[in-house]
C-alpha cells in the first residue's frame, strides 16, 4: 500500500512539470542574415563571462557576447557601424513580452566598454527556468531593468534607411 501510495505521488509531481523547452534564440529584423540559434550553435561561439550583481553577491554569468551574435546575423558592426547605421538599434524580447533596448554602438567594443553578454549559465550552472535558458545580463549598468530573463528574440531595427 505505502509503494503504491509514493508511485501514486511521484506520477502527480511529475506529470505537472512540463518538459525543458528547447534553447532558441531568434534573430531578425533589418540584418542580411536572419537566423535561429539553438543551444549547440550558441556554444559553438565565442565564450566570455561577466561577474554581475542585481542584489546581493556578485554572480558570474557565462555566455556569448550579443555584439558576436548580431555580429553572425549581419547586424552593421565594426567598420559599418557609421553613418545612417548609427541610427540602428535591437529590441531583446523575453518569452513574458518583456522588452529592452540597446543602440548598436552600446554594444560595439570599438564604442563601448559595456559587455552585455547573452547569458547561459550562473557560477558555473545552468539556469533557473525563472532565469532562463538565456537571459541578458548587463556588464556596467547598476540597475537590473535591462537584464531581461527568458530571453526570446532579437529585433535588429534601422531608423533611417
Amino acid at each position: 500500500m505505502k509503494t503504491a501510495w509514493l508511485s501514486l505521488s511521484l506520477a502527480v509531481t511529475l506529470a505537472g512539470q512540463s518538459p525543458p523547452q528547447a534553447v532558441t534564440l531568434s534573430i531578425t529584423g533589418d540584418i542580411p542574415r536572419p537566423v535561429t540559434l539553438t543551444a549547440d550553435e550558441l556554444a559553438k561561439m565565442p565564450r566570455t563571462s561577466v561577474a554581475w550583481s542585481e542584489r546581493g553577491p556578485k554572480v558570474t554569468y557565462q555566455g556569448v557576447l550579443l555584439y558576436e551574435v548580431l555580429k553572425h546575423a549581419g547586424a552593421p558592426l565594426d567598420q559599418q557601424l557609421s553613418g545612417q547605421a548609427l541610427s540602428s538599434y535591437v529590441v531583446a524580447e523575453a518569452r513574458d513580452g518583456y522588452q529592452v533596448l540597446f543602440s548598436l554602438a552600446e554594444i560595439d567594443p570599438a564604442f563601448s566598454g559595456n559587455q552585455v553578454l547573452i547569458a547561459d549559465t550562473a557560477d558555473g550552472q545552468t539556469l533557473a527556468p525563472s532565469q532562463g535558458p538565456l537571459r541578458l545580463v548587463v556588464g556596467g549598468d547598476k540597475k537590473g531593468a535591462r537584464a531581461a530573463r527568458m530571453l526570446e528574440r532579437l529585433t535588429v531595427v534601422r531608423l533611417r534607411k
